[in-house]
């Protein structure tokens, strides 16, 4: 049976890739530190034989073992608020934790797959935004420790492809939803679902001109499966080319909810990029994927997932560190 550690394990990603590798026939061995984890995502894989789970920051040395044929490191804070509150260990996880697993990898002879972002691209100036494209992001403004950690990470995994020859490879994720999403995490989507359920005015940053593309879990993980199975080191887009602008989203979300409550306008954030789109043109040549699940059937089920969280969950505030 191959053996493959997924870091980030109680995650929203994370519990999701846990369950398609035990669904694949793999000992999975998840890690967390449960800083923005939860227990709960990954609580129905403790009965599993071929489950087990360390509670472990990344960003400290990191043992595991025996076999290892894969790695996946998906241990990073991904919404704004995390990376806002604890700037220093989103850069401690996307530099000091990806050396440690690298570096694992290549004591264990594992492949090992890391998972960057959009966000190298900053507020884009190349639109959609294709792998070849470097990006416009600022170092010094309050996204950077969470950009920057993934342009590192990106730079140091590509270093020990090259003088090491670690088969590395390298996932650029745009937006994704579904089941296990935080309901209070800052992003726009669970942010619109959870103010429609309590009743409260939906709140756009910017006057709505601005775009994001919404991926579904599943078939982020599809694409993640293939090209971790892949023989291409390079970064490659996974996301869904459907753009759409905010304004036109948050009417999409009124009419889902059947909420009454109004839309309201505040001030954007530093840096908040305008236009959000993949150019997905390498992952369906190299990997045969592309996006299944409408947005539309994608926003039900996802909406039902919070519509049935206990009450008490719906008003909890953002997990203070």
């Amino acid at each position: 049976m191959k053996k493959i550690l997924i870091t980030g394990a109680a995650g929203f990603l994370g519990s999701h890739l846990c369950d398609r590798f035990i669904r694949e026939g793999y000992h999975v061995i998840g890690m967390d530190n449960l800083i923005t984890g939860d227990l709960k995502n990954i609580q129905h894989l403790f009965k599993l034989e071929h489950f087990e789970f360390y509670h472990h920051d990344v960003s400290k040395f990191v043992y595991v073992p025996g076999q290892l044929d894969y790695i996946l490191h998906f241990a990073s804070p991904a919404s704004p608020i995390d990376y806002l509150k604890i700037p220093i260990q989103t850069l401690k996880v996307g530099s000091l934790g990806t050396h440690n697993l690298l570096g694992l990898a290549l004591a264990k002879k594992s492949r090992i797959l890391v998972a960057s972002t959009s966000e190298v691209y900053g507020d884009p100036q190349v639109h959609p935004q294709t792998e070849d494209y470097w990006g416009n992001v600022n170092p010094v403004g309050p996204r950077g420790v969470y950009d920057e950690a993934k342009r590192f990470q990106e730079a140091m995994t590509m270093a020990y492809h090259t003088y090491h020859g670690l088969e590395t490879r390298i996932v650029r994720i745009f937006n994704t939803y579904g089941p296990r999403m935080r309901l209070n995490d800052g992003r726009v989507l669970p942010a619109f679902i959870g103010q429609a359920l309590r009743g409260e005015d939906l709140t756009i940053f910017g006057d709505g001109s601005q775009t994001r593309a919404f991926c579904y879990v599943d078939d982020l993980v599809e694409g993640i499966y293939r090209l971790l199975m892949s023989d291409y080191h390079q970064p490659v887009n996974i996301g869904n080319p459907g753009e759409i602008t905010i304004s036109e989203f948050a009417e999409e979300i009124i009419k889902l909810t059947g909420t009454k409550q109004k839309v309201i306008y505040k001030d954007l954030p530093v840096d908040d990029p305008k236009q959000r789109q993949p150019d997905i043109t390498l992952a369906r040549k190299l990997l045969g994927w592309e996006p299944k699940v409408s947005r539309q059937e994608g926003l039900k089920i996802t909406y039902e997932f919070f519509k049935n969280l206990p009450k008490e969950e719906l008003y909890k505030e953002h997990k203070s560190f």
